[in-house]
């Protein structure tokens, strides 16, 4: 996920706030106290934890949101962050050349936002002037966020979590505990399927479809409108699975550290799926480290899907990921893109292999290709040089993907990778 900041939740939940008019119950109490005093005993009941102190809440302006955002997205970990992801998803093919992420992303949550949670400064804030019956769902949201935060430091344990999937994953259980908490209150059933027709799938459906009211997040890359909403859909799954295999228990004390485990529950919360492996690559062979990170099983799938425009065809080439980490890599001609994937088997590593090659032949259409070792396929076309191989690492099946400007010789010593299981 790119961008993990507290004003995301206003995003997703303000088009939903529409279809949601008759069911809300917001009142026009101008200080918001009538229905925080009415939201704290719900959300209480439905997380199953007491407040210990009385939230805070405060308003403030759309101008006052922007200039928060800028702050946030200056502060020097946001700011390496996003300069490191916009160059390796532009080389990855989720960004066209000359998108600015900071611009994107400030643009885009100031678009709707409605109220949002900040754990630095303790504080739930409203958006003065917004609908009221988004003030009534986003207010119930942040309070369960304001509750989390008084168990659990949500402000260190985003941030200790360095890789993007485990980043993503903790923000899975965050969000999506908010957002089914958040939905059990407005439909005053302990199970969505009885308190509303279709339940969550419809749900689910509503706030993919209201994005269209929305012209910024309508108009955003894939990767970003899918990354942002991630955490909610798929995080309040994860915790709707959560619940029904341990009762009252709280999701936050056994955090998921991959998109995997989010992504297939009932292995993790039934403790027959171990945590994917932890790649540290070594110094590139013909250039410089730019910036590193991963993918996670999520966005492989994204990856996939970006080129082969099926859902079942991404979600069946990333089934049995297990583990990946690329470095963006500065060369003497441009930009490189090293990226090494780990696979259960040899069935899902031949299988992604397969759809790889796939991407490049669907991206850019070479006529043909040249051997590349021992089973590996190497494209010339566009002024960029791909090179796609199956690899075994410790034992492991893998695959190598390198992305260079033509004529670069580049490589990685597989000797050196280095795997830990977290």
């Amino acid at each position: 996920m790119i961008w993990r900041g507290p004003v995301v939740a206003a995003l997703v939940l303000a088009p939903f706030a529409a279809s949601c008019r008759d069911r809300d119950g917001a009142t026009d109490d101008p200080t918001y106290a009538s229905k925080i005093a009415e939201l704290v005993p719900k959300v209480e009941a439905a997380t199953g934890l007491k407040f210990k102190r009385a939230p805070v809440v405060a308003t403030r302006t759309q101008q006052d949101v922007r200039a928060f955002l800028e702050r946030e997205f200056n502060e020097s970990r946001a700011a390496r962050e996003l300069v490191g992801q916009q160059q390796a998803y532009r080389l990855f093919g989720f960004l066209e050349e000359g998108t600015d992420l900071r611009r994107l992303f400030t643009d885009l949550l100031a678009e709707q936002v409605v109220g949002y949670y900040d754990p630095k400064a303790r504080t739930l804030y409203v958006v003065k002037g917004a609908p009221v019956e988004a003030v009534g769902i986003t207010l119930a949201h942040e309070l369960i966020h304001a509750l989390q935060d008084q168990y659990v430091n949500l402000d260190s344990i985003q941030r200790s979590a360095f890789d993007n999937d485990r980043a993503t994953a903790t923000q899975a259980v965050i969000e999506g505990q908010a957002m089914f908490e958040q939905m059990t209150i407005m439909l005053g059933s302990r199970t969505l399927a009885e308190g509303l027709p279709g339940g969550w799938d419809m749900i689910r459906q509503q706030i993919r479809d209201a994005r269209t009211s929305m012209p910024r997040l309508a108009a955003a890359p894939m990767l970003i409108q899918e990354t942002l909403l991630f955490p909610y859909l798929a995080g309040a799954e994860y915790v709707r699975s959560f619940k029904a295999a341990h009762g009252k228990a709280s999701p936050l004390e056994r955090m998921p550290r991959s998109t995997r485990q989010i992504l297939h529950s009932a292995k993790f919360l039934a403790g027959t799926d171990s945590s994917p492996l932890r790649l540290t690559l070594p110094k590139p062979v013909g250039g410089s480290l730019v910036y590193g990170n991963d993918l996670g099983e999520f966005e492989t799938r994204l990856w996939l899907y970006q080129y082969s425009k099926d859902q079942a065809t991404a979600g069946r080439g990333a089934m049995g990921w297990n583990g990946d980490a690329y470095q963006v890599v500065k060369t003497s001609k441009g930009n490189a893109l090293v990226w090494l994937t780990l696979w259960d088997s040899n069935v899902d590593a031949a299988e992604f292999f397969d759809l790889a090659n796939k991407t490049v032949v669907d991206r850019f259409t070479p006529k043909d290709y040249f051997r590349a070792g021992e089973g590996g396929r190497r494209y010339v076309e566009g002024g960029r040089s791909f090179t796609v191989k199956p690899v075994t690492v410790k034992g492991i099946a893998a695959v190598l993907w390198i992305d260079a400007p033509a004529g670069v010789v580049l490589d990685l010593d597989l000797s050196k990778v280095t795997l830990a299981r977290p």
